[in-house]
């Protein structure tokens, strides 16, 4: 696809990157954030949906309906991997980099977010997951991506190598019935596995970009493809359609989030560093507090 080159080259910059301007102020709005800093990842705010916690370059931030920002976390560490655990609001996961340099490891929050701890350092850690994710039906199993794909299932106390990470990843997600199950999204598609991210095959969009998967509690997955839009299709049937073209059709969803009580509702975070929202299962968007 002609975009692909382009492309490519655009993600690899803002996966890896965040900018140099910490974003200290209280009241910050969404719009003014992606001046601020680089997002890694977002997720409705489970304790209050109508709220998203955003993890950044420089700490755990919270928008509000209205579209003001403001920190969530006593520290500015560069927050990767970032994902809630599935049921309990007060609890987080993350890795990454601490502010000044290094590797976070394997991090938790049991307060929301405003305190994070080491859980474990992973195999030859401290890791940087960049992509985290966690069994929305078993939480004490997570898969986290640095090098290879590392699995857990003591709720990240421990870590082992589950098998050779797909190549060109860009994100993972886990069935919402089966643990084993994993997807992952890359720069050649969308693949899967059904034995614990042991062995991956081509599930759709071979040789194509898919930037982003998120499940859904029935088993509805949303993937998005620069070129065909927000795609959707069911664990049982995956024969992707499009949804719509996105929220941004010139640029890419980077990081999308489902509110879980109600999967109609999606936010996302643009390749232009805009948080979207949608009630209408992606159909359509707008920037968070514009209405």
């Amino acid at each position: 696809m002609a975009c692909r080159p382009h492309f490519l080259a655009f993600l690899s910059v803002i996966l890896a990157l965040g900018t140099a301007l910490p974003a200290t102020a209280q009241g910050v709005s969404v719009t003014d954030l992606a001046g601020k800093t680089h997002i890694h990842g977002l997720a409705f705010d489970r304790a209050d949906s109508s709220s998203v916690l955003v993890a950044t370059h420089h700490g755990l931030m919270k928008a509000a309906p209205d579209g003001t920002v403001t920190p969530v976390s006593d520290s500015q560490d560069d927050f990767m991997g970032f994902t809630p655990h599935p049921a309990d609001a007060t609890i987080l996961f993350a890795s990454g980099h601490p502010k000044g340099g290094g590797n976070l490891g394997f991090i938790r929050s049991d307060d929301s977010g405003k305190s994070w701890q080491q859980i474990a350092p992973g195999v030859d850690g401290p890791v940087d997951f960049h992509q985290l994710a966690v069994s929305p039906s078993n939480p004490d199993v997570l898969y986290g991506s640095y090098g290879a794909i590392q699995a857990s299932h003591d709720g990240g106390k421990s870590w082992t190598i589950a098998g050779d990470a797909p190549a060109k990843l860009i994100d993972l997600a886990v069935s919402p019935t089966n643990p084993d199950i994993v997807y992952a999204a890359t720069e050649d598609g969308l693949m899967v596995s059904r034995d614990g991210a042991r062995n991956w095959q081509q599930l759709a969009l071979g040789g194509a970009p898919v930037t982003t998967v998120e499940l859904a509690a029935d088993g509805t997955i949303y993937a998005f493809a620069p070129g065909r839009g927000l795609l959707r299709a069911t664990e049982a049937a995956p024969d992707f359609m499009t949804v719509a073209e996105g929220p941004d059709p010139a640029g890419y969803i980077l990081h999308l989030a489902l509110d879980a009580p109600a999967s109609n509702r999606m936010v996302a975070v643009t390749g232009t560093s805009a948080i979207v929202v949608s009630s209408d299962a992606g159909a359509t968007w707008s920037v968070l507090g514009s209405k």
